[in-house]
């Protein structure tokens, strides 16, 4: 293409690319799935049956964007989540531990359409490297009293049977 129409065609686009940046970027806070959470944010004492199994801070980021997990069982161990929406606006998980080199240490998992009503689920594979793969999905149910329930569940025969692996309460945390 001779210059002098590259230069022609660049000055026609200019107008295109300055209307472009006087629009502003969609924000996250003003889209429902960024919401789908909302009742998880908080710090949260966790309790299987009467003893505290640990403590959950959960909190929105980068202008709701995202969500960020801050788990710490009673007996040391740790582990962070983010959670986010993709492009195609479906939400997902990546799950990291201190124990990531093994089975469940690391999870991905997205968000599935069938939850129970009011609660949300992730759902992904967890590769076991002397049993296969397992299917591991999360669900989240806020509860009547501003409490909220999670049970994590695995399947060994691809969803056909759930049995939990966690099933807890989360309570807001106790203020020192």
């Amino acid at each position: 293409m001779p210059v002098h129409r590259l230069f022609a065609l660049c000055l026609m686009l200019l107008p295109l690319a300055g209307a472009a940046q006087d629009d502003p970027p969609p924000r996250c806070d003003e889209a429902d799935v960024y919401h789908a959470m909302d009742f998880w944010v908080g710090d949260w004492d966790v309790y299987v049956g009467n003893k505290v199994v640990g403590h959950n801070r959960i909190e929105k980021a980068l202008d709701g964007c995202a969500v960020f997990e801050h788990w710490q069982a009673a007996d040391g161990g740790e582990g962070k989540s983010l959670f986010f929406v993709d492009y195609d606006g479906h939400g997902a998980q990546i799950w990291v531990s201190q124990w990531a080199m093994t089975p469940g240490g690391i999870k991905e998992k997205v968000m599935v359409d069938d939850p129970p009503e009011g609660s949300v689920r992730f759902q992904g594979v967890i590769r076991h490297p002397d049993a296969g793969a397992w299917l591991d999905r999360t669900t989240l149910t806020p509860l009547d009293d501003g409490e909220v329930r999670q049970v994590i569940e695995i399947s060994e025969d691809n969803g056909k049977t759930w049995s939990p692996t966690f099933d807890a309460v989360y309570r807001p945390a106790a203020q020192e």
